[in-house]
């Protein structure tokens, strides 16, 4: 999609003006960029067919176009998130009813900083959808814009944008390929051809490489299937970079819960559980295409959990890379079993922060809900920088306790130094605590718990129907500003 200045009056099929519920109380508030619509605007708002409520939308045919009317809500509830929510909806409507080209009226609105940065995003993601397997594409009419011009205009900013879309875009579309398609090994093979695009620096290790490394807790989840695991190492490192920062990302390709297999209901969007790496794969893209001046280096543990002969089962006790050894009493608590040997190779690098995402924990999802992820941080700067990046790309995280000596005692396993499951409840806890007991010490250190804000049912503002890539762009913030 291009964004362009609008100048000279370029001919549009659409319109789209977002207002407040007060720019309806304050027509003249409403730039006069077209001869008359204030009055068109006006009498649509004393007639009460449009009031600015957050979320309604109307669409007012004219003879050479059409008007569609967004509200933003009350200005004091109003925000920059409001507006990138808004916008992309408002441009989904319009791309999905035949409109090739759009006028964004922004002026009224400059006073929200970041407003084309934000913009772009919007653009970039509102026609977001994953269909290639869809031979008719009978859910939605097929989506037609392709030019945007407004009268806000910063191109640096727009592309920033577009570029922070571009990289969620790619994670969505590998995190939503199914389990028949995207394994470790062509999760792998995703990985190679981004290093070569992007000139990244990469590693594969195969199974034999991860047995010479003692990578024991992903061979041992990686070994009920017949694909073996891999573990990825992407590096993107500029010229005297300022900072050194390791993503860490949870691959499960295909997570059926292994020997304690998952009820069908609750199998159903597993091939979601790969979305942590794919994350860390759409955040490597957007470092190298923003030139961040900052080293990056991005793991990902690729496993499928399957049942088989050859599974590892409960009462099972492994050995992870640092040593530590681990009592199995649940095999589908997999994802920190395979993030706990990437932390470990991660923390050799002696980085200046890991920050590990996974799709971790369904405690965590039963506690925040299907909007909002959970945080736990061993660093008070480190928790606070992420939630300003996630404020600024209205991707919303809530920092939750790392410390709490009760669940602490309940790692403790009378066979081995660890259990990898604790009880009912403070699953989120636990689990955040297990992987703490990977970091190296002294590092700085973040997890990321995206279960539940991974996949959506339904589309609303810059997030479609499946895999979200939620935490991309405030990852990508995070670093943008280190």
């Amino acid at each position: 999609m291009q964004i362009n200045r609008w100048e000279n009056n370029p001919a549009v099929n659409s319109l789209l003006l977002l207002m407040r519920e007060e720019d309806c109380e304050n027509i003249s508030s409403i730039p006069e960029v077209y001869e008359g619509i204030r009055g068109i605007v006006a009498v649509l708002v004393s007639r009460k067919d449009f009031r600015g409520k957050k979320g309604s939308t109307l669409r007012v045919p004219m003879v050479d176009g059409n008007l569609y009317l967004v509200g933003l809500g009350k200005k004091n509830k109003c925000s920059l998130n409001v507006i990138r929510e808004e916008l992309a909806s408002g441009l989904r409507k319009i791309g999905r009813e035949h409109n090739k080209s759009a006028f964004v009226v922004l002026s009224h609105l400059k006073e929200y900083e970041g407003l084309c940065f934000a913009f772009g995003e919007a653009c970039g993601l509102c026609g977001y959808v994953f269909d290639k397997y869809k031979a008719k594409k009978d859910d939605y009419e097929p989506f037609a814009l392709d030019v945007v011009y407004s009268d806000v205009y910063a191109p640096d900013e727009f592309e920033k944008g577009m570029k922070f879309a571009d990289a969620q875009k790619f994670s969505r579309n590998i995190a939503n390929e199914p389990g028949c398609v995207i394994n470790p090994e062509t999760l792998s093979e995703k990985a190679i051809e981004l290093a070569e695009k992007y000139s990244l620096g990469c590693e594969i290790w195969d199974e034999e490489k991860l047995r010479a490394e003692n990578m024991g807790a992903l061979l041992a989840v990686g070994s009920g299937s017949k694909t073996p695991p891999r573990l990825i190492h992407l590096t993107y490192k500029p010229e005297n970079p300022k900072a050194k920062i390791a993503f860490v990302g949870k691959g499960i390709t295909f997570d059926s819960g292994g020997l304690d297999i998952k009820p069908e209901n609750f199998m159903l969007t597993m091939k979601g559980d790969k979305t942590g790496a794919c994350n860390v794969l759409g955040i490597m893209k957007g470092a190298a295409e923003l030139g961040l001046n900052v080293e990056v280096h991005g793991f990902m543990t690729c496993a499928e959990n399957m049942p088989s002969g050859s599974a590892f089962r409960p009462d099972d006790i492994i050995t992870a890379r640092n040593g530590k050894t681990i009592e199995i009493n649940n095999t589908d608590a997999e994802g920190r079993l395979v993030l706990s040997d990437a932390l470990c190779v991660a923390s050799e690098l002696k980085p200046d922060a890991i920050i590990d995402m996974a799709t971790l924990t369904g405690a965590c999802a039963v506690a925040l809900g299907k909007w909002r992820a959970g945080l736990f941080c061993n660093d008070a700067k480190l928790a606070g920088e992420i939630l300003t990046s996630s404020e600024n790309r209205g991707e919303s995280f809530w920092r939750m306790p790392l410390e709490d000596e009760h669940i602490a005692e309940t790692l403790k396993s009378p066979f081995a130094d660890l259990v990898n499951c604790g009880q009912r409840y403070g699953g989120a806890i636990f689990a955040a605590q297990f992987l703490r007991e990977f970091v190296g010490e002294g590092i700085k250190w973040a997890h990321l718990d995206i279960a539940g804000v991974d996949f959506y049912d339904k589309e609303f503002g810059v997030y479609p129907k499946g895999a979200s890539a939620f935490g991309v762009r405030t990852c990508l913030d995070y670093l943008m500003r280190l």
